[in-house]
């Protein structure tokens, strides 16, 4: 084997070595453009429950200090009664 033989044999495996380094890279490629778009749309519908989340807060929120009114004046009722029927009150 002399030396241009060998040098043909290394060229050839250094061409075969970039076509599978190629074929890798590309598949590697693939799989996270595959991964990103999962995660685009992962993100899109979690954007779309917070947007739902945020209305249903905004929608309840009022009626939050109505309840909280209702309830002050529940307790101030059941204190006037609970002193009303102590024993020894007029």
């Amino acid at each position: 084997m002399d030396r241009n033989m060998v040098a043909f044999w290394m060229t050839l495996a250094g061409t075969a070595c970039w076509a599978v380094c190629f074929w890798w890279m590309h598949r590697i490629s693939r799989n996270q453009n595959q991964l990103l778009e999962r995660l685009r749309e992962q993100g899109k519908r979690i954007e779309r429950l917070s947007k739902i989340e945020h209305d249903l807060i905004r929608e309840v929120h009022p009626k939050v200090g109505e309840i909280q009114q209702g309830m002050e004046e529940i307790v101030a009722a059941v204190r006037e009664n609970a002193e009303a029927n102590k024993p020894g009150a007029p």
